[in-house]
């Protein structure tokens, strides 16, 4: 089988960090310095930089991120942040704008008017959220629809599908398998609406509300199950060795355990020891074949 490799958003530099958060607050450039560093030495493709809101100062300090995090790396950079004037002055000062991802334009018409002509003049990629005027999408058919919107408004401010990541949103396994299963049906479903457009997920939304500790088996086992229907690049904790491995091709054995069971070949779990077991019992809870609880792996 040929290797599935996944392009991977580094997520760490994020107001809500513990070592990010208080340097982006005080304009302390060595941490995000440092982890810039960090995440490109782990191979991240790109970095987030995530400000969210700020609602305060966010015109100021996106800018401000975003040039000291150029002065010590060259990783292309994402940015992130619900504030669209503050994503408008983010762009102006980035270096490699056409290599650089907006997350992000979701479905809603008064941040489509907004970002859309930013990202037009900026020439960047675009992360295009299924995330509509009402809130989240309810099946695959929903996100089918809002794709539609978002590629038609793109494209007629003359953004290409190769520039296009849309996003059918994770969410928390602790709320169900469903809304899991309706965002892999969409992915499924994206060249037929999107030819060449290509796609993203924040890998850690499905985890979310979890325990600390345990986290990461969901996010992992998640990315290969994406993998399978073409994910193109995800947003992902770079500082996760294991989940690295899984974007750069090195964990082949796991990916075919993955997608042999997503095909319906099911393997004998008692010739399965370590992360096999571990990927076996968590994609039974991810595809909603086993009910989750905190004590998935043990059971």
């Amino acid at each position: 089988m040929a290797i599935i490799t996944v392009q991977a958003i580094a997520e760490s530099i994020n107001i809500m960090g513990k070592r990010s958060g208080g340097a982006m607050k005080e304009r302390i450039p060595g941490p995000i310095q440092e982890m810039a560093q960090e995440e490109t030495a782990a191979g991240a493709t790109y970095l987030d930089l995530n400000i969210g809101p700020a609602r305060k100062d966010g015109v100021e300090l996106l800018p401000w991120v975003v040039e000291t995090v150029q002065s010590c790396v060259d990783t292309p950079l994402c940015l992130d942040t619900t504030n669209t004037d503050a994503m408008a002055a983010g762009f102006k000062v980035v270096k490699n704008k056409t290599g650089a991802i907006m997350n992000s334009i979701s479905a809603q018409p008064e941040r489509m008017e907004k970002l859309i002509p930013v990202a037009a003049e900026a020439g960047c990629n675009v992360i295009a959220l299924l995330w509509g005027p009402d809130g989240m999408p309810r099946d695959s058919n929903e996100r089918a629809s809002m794709a539609v919107d978002l590629m038609m408004a793109l494209s007629e401010a003359g953004i290409p599908n190769e520039k296009m990541l849309f996003d059918p949103i994770a969410t928390p396994i602790t709320l169900g398998a469903d809304q899991i299963a309706s965002g892999l049906e969409f992915l499924m479903m994206l060249q037929d609406i999107a030819p060449g457009a290509g796609s993203t997920v924040g890998l850690s939304n499905v985890s979310n509300g979890v325990a600390e500790h345990l986290r990461k088996y969901l996010d992992r086992t998640y990315l290969i199950m994406l993998m399978k229907y073409g994910i193109k690049t995800a947003i992902v904790n770079a500082y996760d060795k294991e989940l690295m491995a899984i974007c750069k091709g090195e964990r082949q054995d796991f990916v075919d355990l993955v997608h042999g069971m997503m095909d319906g070949n099911e393997p004998d779990s008692s010739q399965l020891t370590g992360a096999a077991l571990e990927h076996y019992k968590t994609y039974k809870v991810l595809s909603g074949q086993a009910v989750f609880s905190e004590s998935w792996l043990n059971l």
